[in-house]
């Protein structure tokens, strides 16, 4: 566990930086509050079924328990850097939501649950674990339901600054502090891989819960799936290109 905290500090630090970009973008002149409000999230949120699914390739069992770790402590990030400008724009309590939050309720439960030693049955773990499997492909439907390409068109600038945070700024900062910190050449690739995923498709969801412009949201989705499918390869040759 110990060799896995700096490895988790470092994907927490880049999804700050990520998150303080993403709202500082708030304050360019001209930007819409409302579409701002629900697309910012797009630039440091994660699709973790994907992150899951590659660890699990690049680095095996310790790979996906690697990544599960990094996945935990940068989740309730994520979700309060999300929440926030969709409730401050649309009048909703923010704590209150923060509250009702189920992936930051899901993710703490889960914390206390692996801290006390407690496991679930092995009935109840398939069950879950089926359900899981489940939650990407609905979550890309409910995108798909509500896309409409033609509604990134309202804020193009703000768009691509996301989208440049999410698939340029972030996968660059990895390959830099994987390098700077020394990690060992699986956990570089981890690190990189995680920095340059697609963006989380509840993304999607929550911006329309909160009263946001849920077709721009739909869009960016969409759009940062399709870039992580070049981005991501790229990213980690650009990891070892600069490892020589």
């Amino acid at each position: 566990m110990a060799q896995r905290r700096p490895l988790a500090a470092a994907g927490l630090r880049i999804t700050a930086v990520g998150a303080l970009l993403a709202l500082a973008l708030g304050a360019w002149p001209g930007v819409d509050a409302r579409m701002h409000a629900s697309a910012a999230q797009t630039a440091f949120r994660f699709n973790s079924y994907i992150a899951l699914a590659l660890a699990a390739r690049v680095g095996g069992a310790e790979g996906l328990a690697q990544m599960a770790l990094i996945l935990s402590v940068c989740v309730p990030l994520c979700n309060v850097a999300a929440v926030w400008p969709l409730a401050r724009h649309g009048g909703h309590g923010y704590l209150r939501e923060l509250a009702r939050n189920p992936l930051i309720i899901a993710t703490v439960a889960g914390l206390v649950c692996n801290g006390i030693g407690l496991r679930l049955p092995e009935w109840l773990a398939t069950t879950m674990s089926r359900m899981g499997a489940a939650a990407l492909p609905v979550g890309l439907m409910a995108v798909g339901a509500g896309l409409t390409f033609g509604a990134l068109r309202a804020a193009p600038r703000l768009a691509a600054a996301l989208l440049a945070i999410r698939h340029a700024v972030l996968p660059a900062l990895a390959v830099a502090l994987a390098i700077v910190a020394g990690f060992a050449p699986a956990q570089q690739a981890l690190l990189v891989t995680f920095a340059a995923l697609p963006t989380a498709s509840s993304a999607y969801v929550l911006a329309v819960r909160l009263g946001g412009h849920g077709p721009y949201v739909a869009g960016m989705v969409t759009v940062s799936t399709l870039l992580a499918m070049a981005g991501l390869p790229l990213a980690l040759s650009a990891l070892a290109w600069v490892r020589g």
